[in-house]
C-alpha cells in the first residue's frame, strides 16, 4: 500500500494517440460552449455534488462557499466558464488536485469555483511534438500514463495526489530533480485562458518558443491562480525534438534501491539530534553536482515531533548507478556516524521504478486534516544554534503533535545547472527544501497549533527577522509551499517583502506579465503577482 501523508510525516510507515483539437492563440472565443455532455452547468449549494466540490481540498482548515461551481472538461468549457464569470463580475478561483495550503480557493469571497479534476487526458500531442497533460490530472495518473505508454516520467513530486495545475506551474519538484532538474526545465508550453482588457476570454497556447514566450515563462516557476486558467501543459525537455515521444521526457529508472533509517527519540538526545542533521547536511553539500554519483539520490528526513516516537530517513537511488549498492551503503553509514545508540536501518532492496515510486509515495488520506506549512529553501545546512533550536521546538513537553512535523527534502543537483532568469523558477543554487508543518484535527486547537508552528520558524529564522532572507544559507521559500505569514509584517520583521522571497530578482518581470496578460486583476489571491 502507499504511504498515507499521515501516517509518512508521523514517522509510523516504512518504505515498503495524439490530441484530437490542439488548441490555437484565437481559438475558442469568449462565450462559446464545448457542446460536451454537462458543460456549463452549474453546480449550485443544492446539487448533491456541490459538497463534494467545495470540499476536495485537503486542508480543512478553509472550506469555500461559492456561489456555484462548474466542472471543466475542454478548454471550451474554461473560456465559456471565465467569459460569463467576468461578465458577471465574479470572483474566480480553479481547483486541480486540492493541495492548495492557504485559502487561495476557499477564500469566503470566492463565487464561482472551476473544477479541473475531470480534464485528466495524458496524450501525445503531434502537433507540438510534446506531450499534453490535463490540468486537471494527478501526479499517479501522469505517472503512470507516461511510464506505461512510453517509458518516460517526469521530475515530479513525490505526493499523488497532488494536480498538476498548480504543482508545474510554480516549479514542482521530486525524487528526480537533483538528476533531472526542476518539472519546469520540461515545461514546453501551456495552454490557457486569459482575459483581456475589454473582458473577453480567450486560450492561448504559449510554449518556449513561440510568440506568446512570455506567457510561458510566467508559468515556469510563477505559481498558480495569477495569469489565467492552465487547461493543459505541454511538456517536452529542454533540448529534445519530440519526433518521437519515447525520446521526449526523461527515461524512468528501470528499478530503484530504497532504505529507511529510523531515529528512536527516547534515545537520541539533543547531541545526537545535531550529529544526525549534521551528517545529513555535510554529505548533501558535497554531493550536490550534476554528475554527482549520487546524482538519483533522494532522501527526504521527516522529523516527527517526538510525541510520534521516532523520526525517518527514507532513501531512493536508481538501481542502475555504478555501483548503486556500494552508494546506498556508504550513504547510510554517513548518516549514521557517530551517533550513539545507532538508529535502525532498515534494506528494503530492489524494487521495479513505478511500484516502489506508487510504495514510496505520499498518497491520499480519506480523512483531510487541518494545517499550516512554511517553508524555505536552504543554500547550505543550518548552523547548530539553529539545530538545537529546531531540537527544543520538536521535543517541547507543551506540545502534543504526533502529526506534525519539519521535513528537510534534498534539491540541487541538475536544478542549479539552470541560470536564475531563464526560467521563473528563480533559487537555482540551493541544497535542499525545508518545510515546518503543523498538523491536527480539532478546530478548537487551531491557536495552540498555529502558534507552535509560528514560533518554531520565527526562531529557526531569529537573525534574519524571521524568515529566511536569501543570504549564504537561505535562498528564500517556495511557493507552492504558500504562507500568507510572510506578507504579514507580525510574522515577517526582515523588511523585505514576501514576493522577494518566494521570486528573488524574477519579480519585476512577473510584475510586468501580471499587467499585460491579466490587465483586469481577474486572478488574484492573497499572495498573487501585483501588476507593475
Amino acid at each position: 500500500m502507499p504511504v498515507t501523508r499521515r501516517g509518512l510525516l508521523a514517522g509510523t510507515a516504512v518504505a515498503g494517440a495524439a490530441l484530437a483539437v490542439p488548441g490555437t492563440a484565437s481559438a475558442a472565443a469568449g462565450g462559446v460552449a464545448s457542446g460536451a455532455v454537462g458543460s456549463g452547468e452549474k453546480i449550485r449549494p443544492a446539487d448533491a455534488r456541490y459538497q463534494d466540490l467545495v470540499q476536495r481540498g485537503t486542508n480543512r482548515r478553509f472550506v469555500g462557499k461559492p456561489e456555484y461551481a462548474r466542472v471543466i472538461r475542454s478548454t471550451e468549457d474554461a473560456v465559456d466558464a471565465v467569459q460569463e464569470a467576468v461578465r458577471s463580475g465574479k470572483r474566480i478561483a480553479v481547483r486541480g488536485g486540492g493541495h492548495c495550503f492557504e485559502d487561495f480557493v476557499d477564500s469566503s469571497d470566492i463565487e464561482v469555483l472551476l473544477d479541473m479534476s475531470t480534464y485528466d487526458e495524458v496524450t501525445f500531442d503531434n502537433r507540438y511534438r510534446a506531450f499534453s497533460i490535463g490540468a486537471g490530472a494527478t501526479l499517479e495518473t501522469v505517472y503512470k500514463e507516461l511510464f506505461y505508454g512510453w517509458g518516460v516520467t517526469v521530475p515530479g513530486g513525490g505526493c499523488l495526489g497532488v494536480g498538476v495545475g498548480g504543482h508545474f506551474s510554480g516549479g514542482g519538484y521530486g525524487p528526480l530533480s537533483r538528476k533531472y532538474g526542476s518539472v519546469v526545465d520540461h515545461l514546453y508550453g501551456v495552454e490557457v485562458v486569459v482575459v483581456d482588457a475589454h473582458g473577453r476570454s480567450r486560450s492561448v497556447v504559449a510554449t518556449r518558443d513561440n510568440a506568446y514566450k512570455d506567457l510561458w515563462w510566467a508559468h515556469t516557476g510563477g505559481g498558480g491562480g495569477n495569469f489565467g486558467v492552465v487547461t493543459r501543459y505541454l511538456m517536452r525537455s529542454n533540448g529534445a525534438s519530440g519526433r518521437e515521444p519515447s525520446e521526449s521526457l526523461p527515461k524512468a529508472p528501470a528499478a530503484l534501491l530504497s532504505s529507511l533509517i529510523v531515529y528512536d527519540w527516547k534515545t537520541i538526545g539533543q547531541a545526537g539530534f545535531v550529529r544526525t542533521l549534521r551528517n545529513f547536511f555535510d554529505f548533501y553539500e558535497k554531493n550536490n553536482t550534476a554528475d554527482s554519483p549520487y546524482a538519483t539520490l533522494y532522501s527526504p528526513l521527516i522529523l516527527t515531533t517526538s510525541a510520534a516516537g521516532n523520526f525517518l530517513l527514507s532513501t531512493q537511488l536508481d538501481a542502475a548507478a555504478p555501483n548503486a549498492a556500494g552508494l546506498m551503503k556508504a550513504f547510510n553509514a554517513a548518516m549514521v556516524e557517530g551517533v550513539d545508540p545507532k538508529p535502525q536501518i532498515i534494506e528494503a532492496g530492489e524494487g521495479p521504478f513505478l511500484h516502489t515510486t506508487m510504495q514510496r509515495s505520499i498518497a491520499e488520506t480519506p480523512a483531510p486534516t487541518r494545517g499550516k506549512y512554511k517553508a524555505g529553501y536552504l543554500r547550505k545546512g543550518f548552523t547548530d544554534a539553529q539545530l538545537i533550536t529546531l531540537y527544543k521546538g520538536l521535543t517541547d513537553p507543551s506540545y502534543n503533535g504526533p502529526d506534525s512535523s519539519v521535513l528537510f527534502v534534498p534539491y540541487g543537483g541538475k536544478v542549479n545547472t539552470v541560470p536564475s532568469d531563464a526560467t521563473a523558477t528563480a533559487q537555482r543554487n540551493v541544497m535542499c527544501k525545508m518545510v515546518a508543518t503543523a498538523t491536527w484535527s480539532d478546530p478548537a486547537e487551531d491557536a495552540k497549533q498555529l502558534a507552535w508552528v509560528r514560533k518554531l520558524y520565527a526562531d529557526l529564522y531569529r537573525d534574519t527577522g524571521g524568515v529566511p532572507v536569501p543570504n549564504g544559507t537561505n535562498a528564500g521559500s517556495y511557493i507552492n509551499y504558500p504562507d500568507t505569514d510572510l506578507a504579514d509584517p507580525a510574522y515577517n520583521k526582515s523588511g523585505v517583502p514576501w514576493h522577494d522571497l518566494y521570486y528573488l530578482g524574477n519579480y519585476p518581470r512577473l510584475q510586468q506579465l501580471k499587467a499585460k496578460w491579466d490587465p483586469r486583476n481577474v486572478f488574484h489571491h492573497k499572495l498573487s503577482i501585483e501588476a507593475r
